[in-house]
C-alpha cells in the first residue's frame, strides 16, 4: 500500500511517498480503508519538533533519538471497513467510518487497522450526511472543543470568547458554543473573520489590529486554544468566577494557572481530552441534525501532502487542511 513515511524532524521534506506492506489485522480490530485524513497544526509541531523544550527529549526517546524510526503520522482519517477480525461486533465489511487513532497515528495511509474499542483513539460509523473529507476533519478538533467546552461549564445565555477561533479546534469551539447557548466573540486573524461569522459568531476580533484585553468587556468563558494569548491579560477580561480554559499550556502557564485556580476566585482549566466513542457519537448526532459542521480550507491528494503541511505552517488555514488518500487507491 502508499503511506506517508516521516523520515527526519524538520521541514516538509521528510514526509516521503512509499510501497509498504498493508497492515496486518487482529481478532479485535477492523482494517479501515482509508479515503480522507487531514493535516493539524499538531502533526506539523510534532513533525517539526516545534513543541515546549521540556516535552523534546521524552518524544525524541519515544519516537527515536537522531531521526523517527519510520513512523506513519496522521492521527483522523474516515474510510470504510475492508474487513474485520473475528471478535468484532459493532462494525462490518463495508461500514463507513471516522476515527481518531491518537498518538498510534498511521492515518497518512491506504489502510489503518484500528482496535474495536481503542485504547487511544475512537472509532464510529461517520455522519450520514458527510463526505469522506468532511468527515475526516471533525474527530481531534471536535473532541478537543467539546472537551474544553463541557469543562467550562457554559450556560444559556454567558458570554464566550474563542483565542484562535479559525483553527480546526476553534471552528468547532464556535458552533458547539453557540449550541450551548452562549453568546460568542471569535479571536484571529482578518482572513478568518468572514469563516467565523459564517459559523455563529456574533463578534469577531482581528488580533492583529485590536488587543481584547484592553477593551471594556469581560467574560464567562474564555477559550485559548493554543495557549498564546497574554496570561495576566486573558485572567483579567474573564468575570468573577470566570472559566479560562487553555489549551496546549507551557510550563509556566500550567504554573501560574494552578495559582490562579487558588487565589482569584476564577479558574484556570487545561488538559488534554479524554477521547471517548459517546462523545464522538454525540457530534456526530449534532452533525446530522444540521446543528455544527467541519469547516474545510483545502484538500490535497495524498502524493501533494508537504504542501498540506507547508500551508498549514503559514498558519493560513481556516478551519482545516484534508488530504485525499482514495485518488491514490483509485489511480
Amino acid at each position: 500500500m502508499k503511506a506517508i513515511v516521516w523520515t527526519k524532524y524538520g521541514p516538509p521534506d521528510g514526509l516521503e511517498l512509499r510501497e509498504i506492506e498493508k497492515p496486518t489485522l487482529k481478532d479485535n480490530e477492523v482494517l479501515v480503508r482509508i479515503m480522507a485524513t487531514t493535516v493539524t497544526a499538531g502533526d506539523c509541531e510534532m513533525r517539526s519538533l516545534k513543541i515546549p523544550f521540556l516535552f523534546r527529549f521524552p518524544m525524541r526517546i519515544l519516537m527515536g533519538f537522531r531521526k523517527p524510526r519510520d513512523i506513519i503520522l496522521g492521527q483522523e482519517l474516515a474510510g470504510e471497513v475492508d474487513s474485520v477480525g473475528k471478535d468484532v461486533k459493532l462494525f462490518k465489511r463495508g461500514d463507513q467510518v471516522f476515527a481518531t487513532t491518537g498518538l498510534g497515528f498511521g492515518a497518512y495511509a491506504e489502510y489503518k487497522c484500528l482496535p474495536e474499542h481503542p485504547k487511544m483513539g475512537v472509532l464510529a460509523n461517520k455522519p450520514v450526511n458527510m463526505t469522506y473529507e468532511e468527515a475526516a476533519a471533525v474527530p481531534t478538533g471536535g473532541l478537543e472543543a467539546l472537551h474544553f467546552l463541557r469543562r467550562g461549564n457554559i450556560q444559556k445565555g454567558q458570554k464566550v470568547l474563542i483565542i484562535g477561533a479559525g483553527g480546526s479546534i476553534g471552528t468547532f469551539a464556535v458552533q458547539l458554543a453557540r449550541y450551548f447557548g452562549a453568546e460568542v466573540t471569535g479571536v484571529d486573524s482578518a482572513g478568518k473573520l468572514d469563516v467565523l461569522r459564517s459559523i455563529g459568531a456574533s463578534h469577531v476580533i482581528d488580533y492583529t489590529q485590536e488587543d481584547f484585553t484592553k477593551r471594556a468587556e469581560t467574560y464567562d468563558v474564555i477559550f485559548d486554544v493554543m495557549g498564546k494569548g497574554s496570561f495576566s491579560g486573558t485572567v483579567g477580561c474573564l468575570k468573577q468566577n470566570g472559566r479560562y480554559l487553555l489549551g496546549n499550556p507551557g510550563p509556566a502557564q500550567i504554573i501560574r494557572g494552578r495559582l490562579t485556580s487558588m487565589e482569584k476566585g476564577k479558574k484556570v482549566i487545561f488538559g488534554a481530552a479524554n477521547q471517548k466513542s459517546e462523545d464522538l457519537i454525540f457530534i456526530k448526532e449534532l452533525i446530522e441534525t444540521g446543528k455544527i459542521k467541519s469547516v474545510i480550507d483545502r484538500c490535497y491528494p495524498l502524493e501533494q501532502i508537504a504542501e498540506a503541511h507547508r500551508y498549514v505552517d503559514s498558519g493560513q488555514k481556516k478551519g482545516n487542511v484534508v488530504v485525499t488518500v482514495a485518488r491514490s487507491l483509485d489511480g
